[in-house]
This record gives structure tokens, sequence and C-alpha cells, in this order.
């Protein structure tokens, strides 16, 4: 795996032709593989015999993986997407709560009001010939503000939590860069969970301390800190990748922008294609099988760090048709993969998706004309293989 990153796309495709389950090698020489093909990865995601706890990552309990090694956080921070079982239930459920269809439509009126606001900030922040950072002013301040209003994170913190999480997700991180981003992010986190505690408002934050203070064995001051710390990064990471990645194939088939905004598809079309076609997470780690597994004809060895290729599993000619890698709103076929399958399906799927059709309907309502200030193939990528998107898109707001 490049460290660096980039587009994944071609790769994906040939490693594709060799097999929907390839070895591959992550940073450090850590010996892995990753599950690439649609059904493949559905029958891994919800097989019995896979875990996320990582004291089945032989490599790590064998005390083979350094203590700044870029991926360490994804297998050891404690919380619901590191933890199996009745573990995993107790930590969700909390979270769970938070994210129903219910009270995520409560949320619609703020997101709108806030989406709104940053639309006036992104005008207002344009150069003289209308090109600004859609990403930077946009794309990035919407789900970070939404995600920490909801867990009652001050504004004060929004820019450097990002800044860190954005190290804590890149792939070629070293590993001195990579201890002190999570010591950082850790200390600004017990920082605001000492403020909720002292002062509780109605936030996720101030629940899940009641909830703790309440039953001791709901939340641990360890998994209560990294609870926040995943829900921070996952809850503004993806989202703003999907709105990036969204606007990116909305401005390069501009016949697919033209058919939304006549009437001939939704907002929620384009949300589901840009999943599937680009989505967010290129190979999220890890998961570990707990006895020697067989997948697809592949053997995957007991302890094994399994990346999950949703990036390729999007683009799958096996599930998705000889024209799976064609941007197409009006296509038909199996669900994408992108938000996860079985019981780590990522809880906050619903307000991902208010979000991203919010954002996307009010810009181009406003903006109709919007499009790439420089050729998509040239923006710079992110510095990851787990995350899939550009790091800067400057856009012109009007022809």
């Amino acid at each position: 795996m490049d460290p660096a990153g980039g587009c994944p796309h071609a790769a994906n495709g040939l490693l594709l032709q060799r097999s929907s389950v390839v070895p591959v090698v992550l940073p450090g020489e850590v010996r892995g593989m990753a599950v690439l093909g649609h059904e493949a990865l559905k029958d891994f995601l919800a097989h019995p015999d896979v875990a996320k706890d990582a004291r089945h990552f032989a490599a790590l309990q064998a005390g083979e993986i350094a203590d700044g090694w870029p991926l360490r956080t994804f297998a050891t921070v404690q919380g619901m997407t590191t933890a199996d079982g009745d573990d995993h239930r107790r930590l969700r459920s909390q979270m769970g709560r938070a994210f129903t269809a219910r009270r995520v439509e409560e949320l619609r009126p703020s997101v709108a009001e806030l989406t709104a606001r940053l639309l006036d900030g992104l005008e207002a922040a344009a150069t003289e010939d209308g090109a600004v950072d859609l990403r930077a002013h946009f794309a990035l301040p919407l789900p970070m503000g939404v995600i920490c209003a909801l867990l009652g994170v001050d504004g004060v913190h929004h820019d450097r939590l990002h800044a860190l999480s954005s190290q804590i997700v890149a792939t070629d991180t070293g590993p001195a860069e990579a201890m002190a981003a999570n010591r950082e992010m850790v200390e600004i986190l017990s920082a605001v969970a000492a403020a909720r505690a002292a002062d509780p408002g109605d936030d996720l934050t101030s629940a899940m301390i009641a909830a703790r203070e309440e039953d001791g064995d709901r939340f641990s001051p360890h998994e209560l800190i990294g609870t926040l710390m995943l829900t921070v990064i996952a809850g503004h990471e993806t989202t703003m990748n999907l709105i990036t990645n969204a606007v990116r194939a909305l401005c390069t088939h501009r016949d697919q922008l033209d058919l939304v905004l006549s009437g001939g598809a939704t907002w929620s079309d384009v949300v589901e294609e840009t999943l599937r076609w680009d989505s967010p997470v290129s190979y999220f780690p890890f998961r570990y099988p707990t006895r020697d597994l067989t997948l697809d004809g592949t053997l995957i060895p007991r302890g094994t760090p399994v990346l999950a290729g949703y990036s390729a599993a999007g683009r799958d000619t096996g599930a998705h048709g000889p024209d799976a890698a064609t941007f197409d709103i009006t296509r038909t076929g199996p669900r994408h993969l992108s938000l996860g399958h079985g019981a780590h399906y990522c809880p906050g799927a619903p307000l991902a998706r208010l979000e991203a059709t919010t954002a996307l309907a009010q810009l181009f309502a406003r903006f109709p004309a919007l499009d790439l200030a420089a050729p998509d193939p040239e923006l710079p990528r992110a510095r990851s293989f787990v995350g899939n998107s550009v790091r800067r898109l400057p856009v012109r707001l009007r022809s």
C-alpha cells in the first residue's frame, strides 16, 4: 500500500482482475490482506469469525508493531469500532440513540441554517474571478460544525481537531508526528469531557458521562475519550470527502448535474452514486479472522490485519456491471457497501446523508454554474490510502 495515498481506482481495477481478496504490505512492512470484491467484502464484514478487537491482531500481540506505527490508532483506540459482541453493543447503544432517523430529522433545520451561513461565507471568500477552495470553506466546516455541536465541543477547538484528525488518518505520518497528534487529541477531548462533566448540556458527551455515572460499566474513561475521538474523526472526515467527491463528480459529469437540476433525479441519487463510485473511505483498517478463513478461494490466516476495500468494491464489475466505472445517478442494482455492512454498519449514516443532500441542494441552487477551477486529475490527493478524496477543491462559483 502506498502510504502517500493517491487515486485508488486504477490500482483497484488491476487488483480485482487478479482476485477479490489480495495480500498487501502495510507501512512498516506489516503483512496484511485486503478484501476488494463486492460479494467477498459483504460476506467478510458480516462473518461470525471476523473480529475488530486488536486482541486478535497477531503481530500486535507479538510485540511486532511499533508505538508510532501510523495505523496503530485504528487498531488500539478503545471504542465501538474496535469492540466485538457485548462490548460493541454496550458502546454502540448510547451512540445509536443519537443517530436514529427521527433524531437526525430533528437536526434538519439547523443543518440547513449552517449550510446557508457557510455559503454566504463561501461567496465572501471568493476572489475577484469567483474562485474559492470549496473543501476548506464548505465541505469541511459543515460536518465538523454539526458533529461538534452534537458532542458539545466548542468552536474554538474545531480547526485544531481537524488538523489532528488529518494527521491521524494520514498513512504517511512519521512515528513522532503520529504519537504527538494522538496525545494532543486525547488532551483536547479530555478537556471537553471535563468541561461537560462540570457543566452538562444537551449534548452527546454529557449524555455519555451521565450514563457512566449511572452505570459504571457503560463507559470507562478510556472508552469515553476513544468514542469521542472516533466520532469526531468519522463524523466529519467521511462526510467532508463525500461532499467533495460529489461536487467533483457533478462538475466533471455535467449531464448528471443537469439531470438533477431539471428534476430527472434527486440529490439522494447523487449521494448514493457518489458513495458507490468514489467512496469517501478507500481502505478501512482493521478486521481480524479469529481462525484461518478461506474467502472466495483465498486463505486469510488467523490474526491477519485486513483492510475493507470500499472504493474497490464500489467499482467491482462483477456486482455493478461492465459500466461500474461510469458515474450514473440513475443506476439500479446492488446497494453499495461504503457505509459498511453488518453489526458495524455506520451509525452516522442518516446524518451523513442529510448533510450531503442538504449541502449539494443549497450549493447548486445558489451556484448552478459552479465548476472546477483546476483539472480534476491535477488536484492534490489526500495523504492516505484510508481516506479517498482531494486536499483542495478550487472552484469558480459562476461561469
